[in-house]
């Protein structure tokens, strides 16, 4: 019986998911693609249809050390990866305009791809070329004062582990571009959307603020050094925090 309600629940929660979208997309758009300062009226479109459809199903958040970022400042935003719902989440948690990395599969979904690749960089993670411009262009964005925010797993950790190991790619950045790179742990989302499922629960989802690390200057192990003392800042805030 539990399980019927959940999947009432969760076709409920689609419906309106694409309902908002449908009504907000095309708003969403056209400020980004009539000028790239549109992208902050864009964005105030973009929270508000994540935080609605989130009202909606039941979901909060609860969000801690916000005030660590400066607004005036662009960053390279990591974080953990353990739901489909942090599309959702990051816009709601990061107080700014931001482009993200995503899955070249999420663009073939009719109307959400067109809406999101606004805002998303697409990569199809098993070419390096297509990874190589994904780069290129999240390097475009950080020298016009727009951060980025990249999972450095690679992928949705399914596993026991904190964290799954690091991908280079988001030190690498930091490196070359002096950008600081700013962690944020995420938990709770896996529970609302648990492994393996695709069914949804109500819930509350807590968002933890790192300092900002700074990125030390180019040299043979400066990549390796930042991403291992970001994997622990992180881990860190996870493991303090309840995960």
């Amino acid at each position: 019986m539990i399980k019927v309600i959940q999947v009432i629940f969760t076709t409920y929660s689609i419906i309106v998911f694409f309902t908002l979208l449908l009504i907000l997309g095309v708003f969403i758009v056209i400020p980004l693609s009539i000028s790239p300062a549109g992208g902050k009226i864009s964005f105030l479109l973009i929270r508000i249809w994540a935080r609605t459809w989130s009202f909606l199903s039941g979901i909060r958040y609860e969000f801690h050390g916000r005030e660590l970022v400066d607004r005036t400042q662009p960053y390279i935003f990591i974080f953990n990866h353990r739901s489909f719902l942090d599309a959702a989440i990051i816009p709601l948690a990061i107080p700014q305009q931001v482009r993200a990395l995503g899955k070249k599969e999420l663009s073939k979904i009719p109307f959400f791809g067109w809406v999101v690749g606004k805002v998303a960089i697409w990569v199809d993670r098993t070419d390096t070329e297509s990874r190589r411009k994904s780069i290129n262009r999240l390097v475009s964005f950080l020298n016009k004062g727009i951060s980025a925010v990249v999972a450095p797993e690679g992928t949705r950790n399914d596993s026991e582990a904190t964290l799954l190991p690091f991908k280079s790619g988001a030190f690498r950045l930091a490196v070359e571009t002096a950008i600081p790179i700013l962690p944020i742990a995420m938990i709770g989302a896996d529970s609302i959307m648990k492994k393996g499922s695709l069914l949804i629960s109500p819930g509350k989802i807590k968002i933890y603020f790192s300092k900002p690390i700074t990125s030390p200057a180019p040299s043979e192990t400066a990549v390796s050094e930042l991403s291992e003392k970001c994997r622990a800042r992180l881990e860190m805030l996870l493991t303090e925090n309840g995960k």
